[in-house]
């Protein structure tokens, strides 16, 4: 009898100027999809204003639906991806951050899995301060922080991105979006690792 089990899904949620986020993003989204039983549901969250909030479309033009809080609290897992700001979060993906203590009231990410990825223009621009720094809300949720272990071989040789704090990618002054191999393989890594935890953690 064929099973009728609705697939487990991990929410991948990324802010994305230039496309370098967006591609990590589709990595772990690939790493996700190879445990049986696992998908990837793809979100991203509007830009905002200096000044005032900005009005956005309901859905984007292009690229992945925006965020809602149920995305959050239906998934079993979440992968959150930004580019470095000053060695920080974007302000976009950190203003829907802020939008969660509803969540936070109810305990709804609490023992939940997750991990982060991140993008730089140079090869020291922040990346390992930006993913630490996005750790900070997902432990104050309760959730449980993956990182890469140094069993992945790709963590040992690359010279470009990949970290143990989670995967990574450098553009380099002409703004190029297209991962390494190495930044490919650990993206898809750390997506594998997360799908596999959250389904133990969720059996």
């Amino acid at each position: 009898m064929r099973s009728t089990e609705v697939p487990k899904e991990i929410l991948v949620l990324y802010y994305s100027t230039h496309g370098s986020v967006r591609e990590l993003a589709r990595y772990v989204a690939q790493g996700i999809e190879l445990v049986p039983g696992i998908s990837a549901r793809i979100r991203t969250v509007p830009k905002i204003s200096p000044i005032c909030e900005a009005v956005e479309q309901p859905i984007p033009e292009h690229g992945a639906p925006y965020v809602e809080l149920c995305d959050l609290r239906e998934c079993i897992g979440l992968a959150l991806g930004s580019p470095t700001r000053f060695g920080n979060m974007a302000a976009p993906l950190k203003y829907f951050i802020d939008s969660t203590s509803s969540l936070w009231m109810e305990g709804a990410l609490v023992g939940k899995p997750a991990i982060l990825f991140t993008s730089t223009a140079s090869l020291h621009g922040g990346q390992e301060t930006t993913l630490l720094s996005m750790m900070l809300p997902l432990l104050h949720h309760g959730m449980m922080v993956l990182g890469i272990p140094y069993t992945e071989a790709a963590l040992s040789t690359t010279e470009t991105g990949g970290t143990p704090y989670g995967a990574s990618h450098v553009t380099g002054a002409s703004g190029v979006t297209t991962c390494t191999e190495h930044e490919r393989q650990l993206a898809v890594a750390l997506g594998k690792r997360l799908a596999e935890t959250a389904k133990k953690l969720a059996a």
